[in-house]
């Protein structure tokens, strides 16, 4: 029964299910307040009349004790009380009233009177046949007081009573209704725009989104406008580098393909046979430093998501074997290293293609020297080039960006996969006449393994 009430209220629209929750709150609230109000108004309309005759016997005792004459004795007459004063010497004194007792009543009315003395106070009783309500006061030994009060009146009271309950339970049943419709509204209408905004989006039509709000909805709007705009961008970023790439490739292939066409016939575009086919295999080497750049990218990706070889490697080693393999791309830059004997985790590979990017992009950029720390603590590359702007240093680590040289590159979205793998971060700051790179343990086990190895 319970699957299957769930399964129905989730075949409803939002706005259903919450008009079906607050109209159930207000069937369970009415219900409940009707049955505490039928158990409750009896004893609550009693106690009131109780009050009502006391307080007009007060009025009529302290009246009687002033010696007031009998005929303003009872001050204003109400049709529906009545009032008895019984003398130990005279005849009763009753005020006027439209109500007549029965002689049965009026016996039992003197006779609980007379039963009353001081130490019991008051005597309340219910007159089954006449269906009035009844009070004895002691007054003094020879005086009672008895105020009848008509079932008339009580019921007149309950109704009035009731209906001012159920005025009241109607304007806030009203009112609250009034305010859900507008709360409703002002939920339900940011959700549509939502779902018309992803619907567009899905078509591929241009769309834009304004919710104005600061909760969790607004959240979600701000969210989806932020992913739509960085996919976008992801999208121009990819077409750009797709485009630069396919040009990069374009030149060396066409150019494989004209030098092989000219061997072929017999003709060396370049002097000689020898200098004709080194042109053609220095290409070549370029096509496949790009294709294997492009897959290195893809598979640490793959490796970040699957988990990497958390081996130990010498630090130190992959550091001068690095240099050893890029320093002949600008033998006039100086090179000065600073290097501990240091452990880390990882394998040797992914590391050395860190170190071999870090030092050629240095080397790009570099007027005169590079500098190389490695410490227990990090492991810093240092170029006297040009200062990063904010804007680039933001982007520094994305793949597909274009370098201050208009290169799209991908050297440093592959360092950046790789030291992120092995629980270690990377950074970029200005320093004094150029820019230094920082590579340090981030995560708890990445810090734990970093440690000086023997020299």
């Amino acid at each position: 029964m319970i699957k299957k009430i769930r399964e129905i209220f989730k075949e409803l629209s939002l706005t259903q299910q919450l008009f079906g929750i607050v109209f159930l709150f207000i069937i369970i609230f009415v219900s409940f307040f009707f049955l505490f109000l039928s158990w409750n108004i009896d004893g609550f309309v009693r106690n009131q009349m109780y009050g009502i005759i006391k307080r007009t016997q007060a009025n009529i005792i302290y009246n009687y004790r002033l010696s007031i004459d009998d005929n303003a004795l009872y001050g204003a007459n109400d049709p529906n009380i009545v009032h008895i004063i019984y003398f130990s010497d005279k005849e009763p004194l009753s005020s006027s009233s439209a109500i007549q007792l029965s002689d049965t009543l009026r016996l039992e009315l003197m006779t609980n009177a007379w039963g009353q003395n001081e130490r019991t106070k008051d005597y309340i009783s219910y007159s089954d046949s006449q269906r009035m309500l009844y009070t004895i006061t002691y007054i003094d030994n020879q005086t009672r007081i008895v105020t009848l009060i008509s079932n008339n009146y009580r019921d007149e009271f309950k109704t009035t009573l009731l209906n001012s309950v159920v005025n009241i339970l109607v304007i806030v049943v009203s009112l609250l209704f009034i305010l859900l419709m507008i709360w409703v509204a002002y939920l339900i209408h940011p959700l549509n725009q939502i779902r018309a905004y992803i619907e567009r989006i899905r078509k591929g039509e241009h769309a834009e989104l304004k919710v104005d709000r600061r909760d969790e909805i607004g959240e979600v709007a701000v969210a989806l406008v932020a992913m739509q705009e960085e996919i976008e961008r992801s999208e121009r970023l990819k077409e750009e580098m797709l485009h630069n790439i396919s040009h990069d490739l374009k030149t060396p292939i066409a150019t494989i393909k004209s030098y092989s066409e000219s061997i072929k016939d017999g003709i060396y575009p370049y002097e000689t046979l020898e200098k004709s086919v080194d042109v053609i295999i220095e290409h070549a080497d370029r096509l496949e430093k790009k294709v294997q750049s492009l897959l290195l990218l893809n598979r640490l990706g793959y490796l970040a998501s699957e988990g990497v070889d958390l081996g130990e490697i010498n630090m130190t080693d992959i550091v001068k074997k690095a240099i050893l393999s890029v320093k002949v791309i600008r033998p006039e830059i100086q090179m000065e290293t600073y290097l501990d004997p240091v452990i880390y985790i990882g394998s040797e590979e992914p590391w050395r293609v860190v170190i071999e990017n870090l030092l050629d992009n240095a080397l790009r950029y570099a007027k005169s020297k590079i500098i190389i720390r490695l410490t227990a603590s990090e492991l810093s590359v240092f170029n006297d080039g040009p200062q990063l702007s904010d804007d680039r240093m933001h982007k520094l680590f994305k793949a597909y960006e274009k370098g201050t040289d208009g290169q799209f590159g991908l050297g440093l979205a592959i360092v950046y996969k790789v030291v992120s793998a092995y629980g270690f971060g990377i950074m970029a700051e200005n320093i004094g006449e150029g820019v230094t790179f920082r590579i340090a343990a981030k995560s708890e086990k990445s810090k734990k393994s970093v440690k000086k190895g023997s020299s």
